[in-house]
């Protein structure tokens, strides 16, 4: 099942990348069925916060009438920042499942290992790597793209 909901977060990853947004999705499931999806929205919105991750919870949380998300498990295309994986220990995620590691800013183990921290008295099982090809090619896209532009911009600046 992991597999069949991660293409559900890949697809919303795919939306951030055609909007210009680093491609990041999610989508929270309990008891089988999608409660919220999101996707980056920083730039969009001008707001730091606007994680996909972030605004899944919001949305979840309208879904069900409650911050409270016992029994969900996330979706993630990129391992969460700390800002992040904070937010889903305070919402009592059990369980979140993410793509591709992130080197510079992942708290499950990439930079740090928060979520073996026991935060706020609450367990959270935590599985990475799946469908991570998939969601690092994305990511690899979008930094692509924006190299390009800078050069193009060096380019124009000097020419």
């Amino acid at each position: 099942m992991d597999i069949k909901w991660m293409r559900e977060a890949l697809g919303e990853a795919e939306k951030a990348l055609e909007r210009g947004e680093v491609p990041v999705g999610a989508v929270i499931v309990r008891e089988g069925e999608i409660i919220g999806r999101a996707h980056n929205e920083v730039e969009i919105r001008s707001l730091a916060a606007a994680h996909a991750e972030m605004l899944a919870l919001e949305r979840a949380s309208r879904t069900v009438g409650d911050w409270r998300l016992e029994g969900c498990t996330i979706y993630v295309t990129v391992e969460p920042c700390h800002m992040c994986l904070g937010a889903l220990y305070l919402s009592r995620v059990q369980r979140l499942v993410y793509g591709a590691r992130q080197p510079r800013s992942g708290a499950c183990g990439s930079i740090g290992d928060l979520h073996r921290s026991g935060l706020y008295g609450h367990e959270m099982e935590v599985t990475g790597g799946v469908l991570e090809e998939r969601s690092t090619g994305l990511l690899k896209e979008f930094f692509a793209g924006v190299r390009e532009e800078e050069k193009k911009r060096r380019d124009a600046r000097a020419g």
